[in-house]
């Protein structure tokens, strides 16, 4: 459920962008979705996370609250929303290994192996869609770092999920970079105010809605459930999703290459995931 609604993130971006600013995009939506978290977090009367876990949820607000929503803002700009899928296809693998340096998971031989085939699938999968890699631009540069940032959120966000619960703890890291969003927000719009047709606004409101908090109820929780690196491979199916929506809602290319790629990925995503599903071998008595 959480990929099928992050799916949706890049398209969508794709559209805000043709009459919002990115600034405004990757702020805006982060004010709007603290608003939604607060008003969650007093309903529930949410206990106040402790001082530790304040500075861990500032490494999860740092990731997916600011660096991958205005990351990607600005490289959507420049480049396809297809295009974007081939960088973003790496995410799964970086979400894997940020796993396993800090959750100290220790997935088997067999899971990197099956790990490196699904992120090269998705890359080839996705770079046939778009017309390549081609040369390295700046707009890759700024997706490559929104992976990143992305996928140390996720590892974070996921081990203080099993503290704080999946909902509170995006919520707890939107409403810490709530001051510094609502600055650049303002700051967007003092320099361009806001001006868009109603689907660019329907857009904006769903990245903010879904992308921005909802999606995570789902995705942390079964981070939170885990083993949080062989359940980040499930995300391989994302850049299948995100180039099929991009092809029917903004008129991208698509080809036949669609079927054989895309089940290439879901193959290795649910190869993946089904590891941890094999018990451990008993240790047999002297």
């Amino acid at each position: 459920m959480g990929v099928a609604a992050f799916s949706f993130t890049v398209p969508f971006t794709k559209v805000a962008v043709g009459g919002l600013s990115p600034l405004f995009i990757g702020s805006g939506r982060a004010v709007v979705a603290a608003l939604l978290a607060g008003f969650a977090l007093a309903l529930t009367r949410q206990r106040l996370p402790s001082g530790a876990q304040w500075a861990r949820l500032a490494v999860v607000a740092g990731g997916v609250v600011i660096g991958f929503p205005l990351l990607t803002s600005f490289a959507l700009t420049t480049t396809p929303a297809s295009h974007s899928a081939v960088v973003i296809a790496l995410l799964p693998a970086a979400t894997a290994t940020a796993a396993v340096l800090r959750g100290h998971e220790r997935p088997p031989m067999a899971f990197w192996l099956i790990t490196g085939a699904g992120a090269l699938a998705a890359i080839g999968f996705a770079s046939m869609q778009s017309g390549g890699f081609g040369e390295l631009h700046s707009a890759d540069l700024l997706l490559l770092g929104a992976v990143v940032a992305a996928a140390v959120g996720y590892a974070e966000g996921g081990l203080l999920a099993r503290e704080l619960g999946a909902w509170q703890t995006v919520s707890w890291a939107l409403l810490l970079a709530l001051p510094l969003m609502v600055f650049l927000t303002m700051l967007s719009m003092a320099q361009q105010p806001p001006s868009a047709t109603p689907v660019q606004w329907a857009a904006f409101a769903y990245l903010a809605v879904v992308s921005m908090f909802l999606g995570f109820f789902a995705w942390y929780r079964g981070l939170a459930i885990g083993p949080m690196a062989q359940v980040s491979q499930v995300q391989l199916i994302q850049p299948v999703l995100s180039i099929c929506w991009a092809g029917f809602l903004l008129g991208e290319a698509l080809t036949w290459t669609t079927v054989i790629g895309g089940l290439a990925v879901i193959l290795c995503a649910g190869a993946a995931v089904r590891i941890r599903l094999s018990p451990a071998p008993a240790k047999q008595s002297p």
